[in-house]
């Protein structure tokens, strides 16, 4: 078979045979449109500081009917910023634009020199908050002149074309930790060393799924956040790694290292499940605190199988350690700091021979989230609970860039649900950031039944998918 012909369009020209239909965006196995504001404002932002973009890849019948069979997403946010009036998003990083241009008089007219050359200036221009037609002209251009390559397989038919849409489509996109970890160059080369330790391999309880989807590297900068800079402590991951990344120093990861080297000595099989993806940070903070006691490291290693064992169900001040961020997102600041609070008395108290005067509460369950996911979602337990952890993360992230503060939708009565469209999310490969902003907007109330809650969300979801397909 013939190899693929490369084939180069300016923008303008691109779009155009996407609109005349010359090229196609709708092959019967290819997905909706499904980019949330993040991704097209990267996109838009790669074309106007001309930075490269991989080649469309498009099936061509022998009728020359082409159609796309890598870069629909691509394509459809090219056409929703040149022709759909889409405004650049405020959380748009790094939106300065710098271009030449025309330096023009009181009137508007370019201004010459002696010689009747055109005068030209650096400038630069915030694309926050824009659309295509607020552009200067000189952007205007730089959009539709931008260079689309594609690489074109000839004597297709339908049967083809699907079979190159499910060859090229394979991947696996960035989860939230991997894409966050982009955020810390500065560091990244130290915590990949932290990571390769003994510790994360044979002394923790982290699964080969959780490594590849980078729970470890997340762990680390929590760690060295929860250690060092607690005051600032940022709920979502990519906020602590920009943070770090301008804040941290290498002897703070160095500390870190250390501090496991220690623990590589004492973390048995009866301990190390402590050091999950949820609460490793937490018990890594904890030991650090406790390496100022002058303590043999033997005596921490005692004190967690007693944790495990009678310790976690002890009420301190009222509270159990499980229940803590009960009522509370699992990384809001004040929950980190109770936790460590109630761990730190536990420990004080442990080591002082006082632990007996805390009485451990029996009618203590945890609640059964996983099940009730379980059952409404229909996903594998035993695959949810190796994620619940991402899953809880994600569902912190999109509250905090969705939902105003205040609103009744936050409530921890109604975790649940919004917890099971996350995963329902994940589930059908769909993107809940735009619906959920404006679900938000107009409703504060929810069913108290997280069951009937749920179920009415993704109704309305799919009803808002379905009128989004529509529009495009």
């Amino acid at each position: 078979m013939a190899k693929p012909r490369k084939q180069t369009y300016t923008m303008d020209m691109y779009l155009k045979k996407i609109a005349d239909k010359d090229i196609r965006n709708d092959a019967d196995v290819q997905r909706q449109f499904v980019w949330n504001s993040e991704q097209i404002n990267g996109l838009i932002m790669t074309v106007l500081t001309e930075d490269y973009i991989p080649p469309v890849i498009l099936g061509e019948e022998d009728n020359s009917q082409l159609w796309i069979v890598d870069g629909g997403q691509r394509s459809g946010a090219f056409r929703k910023f040149r022709y759909g009036n889409y405004k650049i998003s405020p959380a748009i990083e790094n939106s300065i634009v710098r271009f030449s241009a025309k330096m023009r008089d009181a009137n508007g007219e370019a201004v010459t020199d002696s010689d009747g050359n055109i005068i030209w200036e650096d400038s630069a221009f915030d694309i926050k908050n824009k659309t295509y037609e607020q552009l200067p002209e000189e952007l205007k251009k730089r959009f539709d002149e931008y260079q689309v390559e594609t690489a074109i397989h000839e004597n297709c038919d339908a049967h083809r074309i699907s079979q190159l849409i499910k060859r090229y489509n394979n991947h696996t996109s960035m989860n939230t930790s991997q894409k966050a970890f982009t955020y810390i160059d500065n560091f990244a080369r130290d915590i990949r060393r932290i990571t390769e330790r003994s510790f994360f391999i044979e002394n923790s309880d982290f699964n080969e799924k959780e490594k590849t989807k980078g729970v470890p590297e997340r762990v680390v900068v929590e760690t060295v956040m929860c250690m060092f800079h607690l005051d600032n402590w940022k709920k979502q991951t990519k906020s602590i790694c920009n943070y770090l990344n301008k804040n941290a120093t290498k002897d703070e990861f160095g500390k870190l290292s250390y501090n496991l080297h220690r623990l590589e000595k004492i973390i048995k099989e009866d301990t190390k499940y402590i050091f999950n993806s949820k609460n490793s940070f937490i018990f890594l903070t904890l030991f650090d605190r406790f390496t100022d006691l002058g303590i043999k490291d033997a005596r921490f290693a005692q004190f967690l199988i007693e944790f495990e064992r009678n310790l976690r169900f002890v009420r301190v001040d009222g509270e159990l350690f499980d229940e803590v961020d009960k009522g509370r997102g699992t990384k809001d600041k004040a929950v980190i700091t109770a936790k460590l609070n109630l761990l730190e008395k536990l420990m004080y108290a442990y080591f002082d021979g006082k632990a007996s005067l805390c009485q451990a509460d029996p009618n203590y369950k945890r609640v059964e989230v996983e099940t009730f996911i379980s059952e409404n979602v229909g996903v594998d337990i035993g695959e949810l609970h190796e994620d619940m952890d991402f899953y809880n993360e994600t569902l912190d992230d999109l509250q905090d860039k969705t939902i105003r503060v205040g609103s009744k939708l936050l409530s921890e009565d109604n975790r649940l649900s919004l917890l099971a469209m996350i995963v329902y999310s994940y589930k059908e490969d769909k993107d809940l950031d735009d619906w959920l902003a404006e679900y938000a907007r107009s409703n504060n109330t929810f069913f108290r039944d997280q069951r009937k809650n749920y179920l009415y969300m993704k109704k309305d979801f799919e009803k808002y998918m379905k009128q989004k397909i529509t529009l495009l």
